[in-house]
């Protein structure tokens, strides 16, 4: 997967959030993001998913992709499995295939229970384990990670560290934003530093000069007010469909 001179605004007239941003996730690379907050770390990596489509520049190559926003909608107004559900359905699958892969994902973060539970009335913690199980659901290709640690117990963290590794020993690729320093630190992620709208390789003396990471970015500084209905509609809609959500711009 490439991403070739990408830049992403919320409006003709407002200041770029990324801009000439180039790079290549490999099949069975781990590309981590860092940067202050407001940098533009979850507008790239929903560029990335394809959930929004770049103003400026192209992404090409990119596979079957699974992706957990930063901020999940809490209050969607159905069970944990019909929400499941309809994310398997768009990943093409069906029938006992699906049900199977739904208990499954659960199964993996402790959340089982949480199958028939309406997602409105789930704390951040339960939520966030539906999240993370919807992008699980494809079981190949990339996953695109946000803050994704954020509020899930110490189970299921280290049940999400196990996936990666998963998705990376089978090939697919991960991409992440993490608060933590550490995150996955023994799997030797690529990182890329956000400063002033662009991307920069972090070599080793740029991470011991700058002392780790750096984490979630909010809503990255566009001020345009769209970020929180934006990120309502990606949990609804398959990630790679963001030809509709990039049509701001007219250039």
């Amino acid at each position: 997967m490439r991403l070739d001179n990408v830049a992403k605004r919320y409006g003709f007239r407002l200041p770029w959030v990324v801009r000439d941003v180039s790079l290549e996730i490999p099949a069975g690379g781990l590309v981590r993001f860092e940067g202050k907050n407001g940098s533009g770390k979850s507008t790239l990596l929903r560029v990335i998913a394809g959930v929004t489509q770049p103003s400026r520049g192209g992404v090409t190559g990119r596979p079957v992709t699974g992706y957990v926003p930063e901020r999940f909608p809490p209050a969607l107004p159905f069970p944990a499995r019909d929400y499941l559900s309809h994310i398997g359905r768009v990943h093409g699958l069906s029938g006992t295939a699906l049900a199977s892969a739904i208990d499954t994902c659960l199964d993996r973060l402790g959340g089982r229970e949480l199958a028939g539970v309406s997602l409105r009335h789930m704390s951040k913690g339960m939520s966030q384990k539906v999240a993370v199980a919807q992008a699980l659901l494809p079981g190949a290709g990339l996953l695109v990670l946000d803050e994704a640690w954020t509020g899930l117990d110490v189970e299921a963290k280290a049940a999400l560290d196990e996936a990666v590794a998963e998705r990376l020993a089978a090939g697919g690729s991960v991409v992440f934003v993490d608060h933590e320093p550490g995150r996955l630190a023994r799997l030797d992620a690529e990182r890329w530093r956000l400063d002033d709208a662009r991307a920069s390789r972090v070599t080793a003396d740029d991470s011991a000069g700058r002392g780790g990471a750096s984490g979630g970015d909010g809503q990255d500084g566009d001020n345009s007010g769209a970020g929180n209905t934006a990120e309502q509609a990606d949990v609804l809609r398959p990630p790679g469909d963001g030809q509709r959500a990039g049509r701001e711009e007219a250039q």
